[in-house]
């Protein structure tokens, strides 16, 4: 049987336990933080990114794709260790030029079966296609067959977050200055979602407890079959707790439990999410 090894890219927010247990290798990007170049996950922990980010004074970070390089590089390395081929989702083409970068580092190697998925979003709405894939992996999946299928449910996954502020979104380039306005004008608590492969601003609320009560209320609309609830440091444990909980109430049929993480925000997508956030990734059952 082939084995076929899975990757994707930093913005995913698998953590490094999530990544290590499911056997995904990590593909890092960089954050700047002024003058300061970071890999994400590498020598710039989630912790590190958010201590830096909240400390007094810091500049807004930005983020940059990986490198055809160090796409090939990983590739390669996933190959050295037995692999006979690869699936690699990644972060939408919209909103970054990883997807190219794993493209050019795929075609550079065309004598070897990679297959990378662009899957239109981002944070763990591209965990969760990469979670799949080792899931039929370890099914005995051929990796055409994987990367078929999960293109396939990639309308199914979904992505609906309550910000403080669009302020990182629009510095960070990921939202219209329209938008931008509009939120900062009125005082509200945005909803992000991505649509069409683009960061879109769903709804809005006067406040931070009806702003999650918005999101639990659009993703409870349908039956869910897996979860992952994203949050930042400045939330509470208690809070993370609480919109857990209320969440999978909400959800008609319930989430196997095996199927529902809680995760931090990593510092990939943290600078164009800001802090004080909650929300969530998800996949429609089909």
């Amino acid at each position: 049987m082939a084995s076929v090894a899975v990757l994707t890219d930093s913005t995913a927010d698998l953590s490094p336990e999530q990544a290590a247990g499911a056997g995904i290798t990590v593909v890092p990007l960089y954050v700047r933080f002024g003058a300061e170049e970071h890999r994400a996950g590498v020598d710039l922990s989630t912790e590190q990114f958010w201590q830096k980010l909240l400390a007094a004074g810091a500049p807004i970070p930005s983020t940059a794709a990986p490198s055809p390089g160090d796409f090939t590089r990983a590739f390669t390395a996933a190959f050295d260790a037995g692999a006979d081929a690869i699936v690699c989702p990644t972060i939408g083409s919209r909103l970054s030029a990883t997807f190219q970068s794993a493209t050019v580092a795929a075609a550079g190697m065309a004598d070897r079966e990679i297959h990378v998925i662009d899957t239109g979003s981002t944070s763990m709405s591209t965990g969760i296609p990469a979670l799949m894939a080792v899931d039929m992996a370890h099914d005995g999946m051929p990796a055409a067959d994987i990367a078929a299928a999960i293109r396939g449910r990639l309308p199914d996954v979904d992505l609906s977050v309550a910000v403080d502020t669009l302020t990182y979104l629009r510095k960070g380039g990921r939202l219209s200055a329209a938008q931008a306005v509009v939120g900062s004008i009125l005082s509200v608590k945005p909803i992000i979602t991505v649509r069409d492969g683009l960061v879109v601003m769903a709804d809005r609320q006067r406040s931070r407890a009806k702003a999650r009560a918005l999101v639990i209320a659009s993703i409870a609309t349908a039956p869910v079959e897996r979860l992952s609830i994203l949050h930042t440091p400045t939330s509470s444990p208690d809070e993370v707790a609480e919109f857990r909980s209320a969440l999978l109430a909400a959800i008609p049929g319930g989430v196997d439990p095996s199927l529902v993480t809680i995760g931090l925000i990593g510092a990939s997508t943290g600078p164009h999410l800001g802090p004080d956030l909650m929300g969530a990734a998800f996949l429609r059952r089909s």
